[in-house]
């Protein structure tokens, strides 16, 4: 049977009209909600001292179950903000609410160069408060995921820049967190990786799995639900 039309709020027309009819669900619980952040940066000594504004009132939110971009040029101050929403940064201005579960890749890999693979997993499984067994179930499954399992005893300075990035991802979703940030995270990763992080991504979001991600690529509008996009510091089109 063909649905009922929409009036411009969003309700069926049916109801709109008094007659019988079916509403639409209720949105998905709002998990990241970003209004008004401001930063800048201080450079220079005095008399030469300089303040460089690079966040001027950036809002943005991510609900549950949504695949969000975050676009814009080099130095728009997608990365910054970004660092503020996981807290890595202090913000001058504004209001920032998140989950406590949070899964951050950031463009550079957080890893240690002496350390191999296993010993990464088991560190991060500690800070995560995540025991044995759901170590070594989430672990077993993003190594068959991403496909690079063989490297489990390897230090992280015998790997490639891939599989670095790989392990970087693995790191940030072995905990299966409420909200995942991720700032460029397939940088160094080859066609085929590209293309799995895309269907791990979707598959998460269709699990309720709210998800923001940072990049610098518009031709990657059409795997996202909705985009920000960043400009001198604003939010200029979304």
């Amino acid at each position: 049977m063909a649905g009922q039309p929409l009036t411009s709020d969003g309700v069926s027309a049916g109801l709109a009209d008094g007659q019988p009819g079916t509403s639409l669900a209720a949105p998905a619980p709002v998990i990241l909600s970003a209004s008004g952040v401001e930063k800048s940066f201080h450079r220079g000594i005095w008399p030469r001292r300089r303040t460089i504004s690079v966040l001027r009132g950036a809002s943005l939110e991510v609900r549950a179950g949504e695949l969000v971009g975050l676009v814009g040029e080099n130095g728009s101050g997608k990365s910054t903000l970004m660092q503020i929403v996981v807290g890595l940064l202090k913000r001058d201005a504004g209001e920032v609410s998140r989950p406590n579960r949070l899964g951050y890749c950031p463009q550079l890999p957080m890893v240690w160069e002496k350390l191999t693979v296993d010993e990464h997993f088991e560190l991060f499984a500690r800070a995560y408060g995540l025991d044995e067994e759901q170590r070594e179930r989430s672990v077993g499954s993003l190594l068959e995921e991403l496909q690079f399992a063989k490297y489990r005893s390897y230090r992280i300075e015998e790997l490639s820049g891939g599989t670095r990035q790989k392990l970087n991802l693995a790191i940030s979703l072995m905990h299966e967190p409420e909200l995942l940030l991720l700032d460029e995270p397939y940088s160094g990763f080859d066609w085929e990786t590209y293309l799995r992080f895309w269907e791990m991504s979707e598959r998460r979001r269709d699990a309720g799995m709210g998800i923001l991600i940072v990049s610098h690529l518009l031709a990657e509008r059409e795997r996202l639900d909705r985009m920000y996009e960043l400009c001198e510091g604003r939010i200029c089109n979304c």
